[in-house]
């Protein structure tokens, strides 16, 4: 069985008992979390899509951890005027198990 969540506006494909990593939860390490924004779930046989959500679907999910991604290079430069910026940029993400789909 597999759902399609909503998670801060980015739309991820889940299945249970794997690991993935969503953006930034406000939540703390070895907490459970429900995410009732269920877009779309299926399995072999039938696929229920919701409008645009799917009134009483939830997935249960745990979180393991809290990482960042690799760093990013920004690098802004203008030929003969003295003009350079270097920055750079890790995006947050938490690493989540998903637990149950419902």
């Amino acid at each position: 069985m597999f759902a399609i969540i909503d998670v801060h506006g980015d739309q991820i494909k889940v299945l249970e008992k794997r690991k993935y990593n969503v953006p930034r939860l406000d939540s703390k390490v070895d907490s459970e979390v429900t995410f009732n924004s269920v877009l779309m779930i299926g399995d072999e046989k039938k696929v229920k899509i919701g409008t645009p959500e799917i009134k009483g679907a939830k997935v249960n999910d745990r979180v393991l951890e809290h990482i960042k991604d690799d760093k990013v290079i920004v690098f802004k430069k203008k030929i003969r005027k003295g003009y350079k910026k270097k920055r750079g940029h890790r995006q947050q993400y938490t690493k989540i198990e998903v637990l149950k789909i419902a």
